[in-house]
């Protein structure tokens, strides 16, 4: 099979499209012909800065496609089975193999991309927003890089939860799509100071929940919350270190959690999330935004414009 490979980290040149050889069906496994290859903060950060354990490493976190092997332990999938799946590594090939327990059955009428797409960005949204910081109808919630995957998903999941929404971007372009999505403000982060914007906002309060992808605005995030307020900060997109002075969220009796979703994946309460996200998109009750897709053969150029072009959503690639 093809497969974007790289053999050191670095840079997106140092991916390369290969020949390797197919993957096997373990026990728990199935082998998934993958149809769209979503690209997430992870594939970026790991391939940039992760050594890899071996020769023709393939990197990867998400993909959707068809079961075409099933492992010999294997009840709930079968071959044919349209699956979006989720794994450390491996994604960005023709074939997929990972264990069954880390997919999930696509609704009919939901594309491939979408459902590539949808499984952490949605998802770690979701978690952020509900099961770790219990997000309430009438609470004002600030999120950041909201044109990125998990902002715009976090985004529409709060909006439709009833509370209000400010919305951290840039670009009139971005800033327009994200308010049709349901944020009731929006602030251009290039023109405008976030943190007095947002108080200017809630009339001095600052904001009850605070969703920070990024990492570098940690300060400016805490500053933007609200005393007894929430701060959830998921992944590093910003790069560099996590520092954070404590101090303020200590005098402000604020509670800051941290959500890495790869080990939640597993948990039945989080599977069945996923699960309904899954329905609502092909209800049309969500939207992926997909900025742009690429040919897997392009998989350096794909990751090039996903670190250099800020896009607004996904960058899918396909076989």
């Amino acid at each position: 099979m093809k497969a974007a490979v790289y053999d050191e980290a670095g840079h997106p040149g140092v991916l390369r499209y290969r020949d390797v050889a197919d993957p096997k069906a373990g026990p728990d496994d199935v082998v998934i012909a993958t149809a769209a290859i979503s690209i997430e903060g992870g594939d970026l950060i790991n391939r940039r800065s992760v050594a890899p354990p071996c020769p023709s490493w393939i990197v990867g976190y998400a993909a959707s496609g068809r079961v075409v092997e099933v492992g010999a332990n294997v009840s709930n999938r079968k071959v044919g089975d349209a699956v979006t799946a989720f794994n450390m590594q491996g994604s960005h090939a023709e074939l997929w193999a990972v264990p069954a327990n880390h997919t999930w059955v696509v609704p009919s009428g939901v594309d491939a991309a979408s459902a590539a797409a949808v499984l952490i960005s949605f998802g770690t949204a979701h978690h952020c927003l509900f099961a770790k910081s219990g997000l309430r109808s009438g609470e004002t919630v600030l999120i950041q890089a909201a044109a990125g995957g998990v902002g715009l998903a976090a985004v529409q999941l709060a909006a439709q939860a009833g509370a209000r929404v400010i919305a951290i971007a840039s670009g009139e372009r971005r800033l327009e799509i994200i308010s049709s999505l349901g944020a009731d403000h929006v602030i251009d982060r290039a023109s405008s100071d976030v943190v007095e914007a947002v108080q200017q906002i809630t009339n001095g309060k600052g904001a009850d929940l605070v969703i920070d992808p990024v990492g570098a605005t940690l300060p400016m995030s805490l500053a933007a919350t609200a005393h007894e307020g929430r701060l959830v900060f998921v992944g590093n997109a910003g790069g560099g270190g996590l520092s954070l002075d404590l101090w303020p969220a200590m005098q402000s009796n604020q509670t800051l959690h941290g959500v890495f979703m790869g080990p939640l994946l597993e948990r039945h309460d989080v599977r069945s999330t996923i699960d309904d996200l899954l329905i609502a998109l092909g209800k049309g009750n969500i939207q992926v935004i997909i900025e742009k897709t690429f040919p897997l053969s392009q998989a350096r150029d794909a990751h090039d414009f996903a670190e250099k072009a800020k896009p607004l959503g996904r960058i899918i690639m396909t076989p």
